[in-house]
């Protein structure tokens, strides 16, 4: 298959922008707010292992690049709501296939690496 190669610039943009959506816990969070508006309580039980500063920088990360909204309540306790904008949204198919990907092959992964592993082992 012949694939058309960008510019170096643009190929080297585009590393930057897979960098930062492309990380485990951006995946995470797109994925969960792939069903709807959350709060960051809400995002932060459904997302396992992601600790509450990795969650706001997460989300600072996907807001700065125009992936998710971030509307605040005037009441009190403040009230913030997270959602995927429509930018956010055109990634959500692309994701849901490779969690669905992750959790389908995951033990074929794993015995991947054992097996790796034993051969590799000093």
């Amino acid at each position: 298959m012949q694939v058309d190669q960008p510019d170096p610039a643009t190929l080297c943009h585009a590393r930057q922008v897979l960098d930062r959506i492309g990380d485990k816990w951006s995946i995470a969070v797109i994925h969960q707010l792939g069903t709807g508006t959350k709060r960051f309580t809400e995002l932060r039980r459904g997302i396992t292992g992601i600790s509450q500063r990795m969650l706001t920088a997460t989300l600072r990360v996907l807001e700065r690049d125009g992936l998710v909204s971030r509307t605040v309540y005037p009441v009190v306790p403040p009230r913030v709501d997270y959602a995927l904008t429509p930018l956010g949204e055109t990634l959500l198919d692309n994701v849901c296939q490779l969690m669905g990907w992750a959790v389908e092959h995951g033990a074929e992964i794993d015995k991947a690496q054992a097996e790796y592993d034993g051969r590799t082992a000093l």
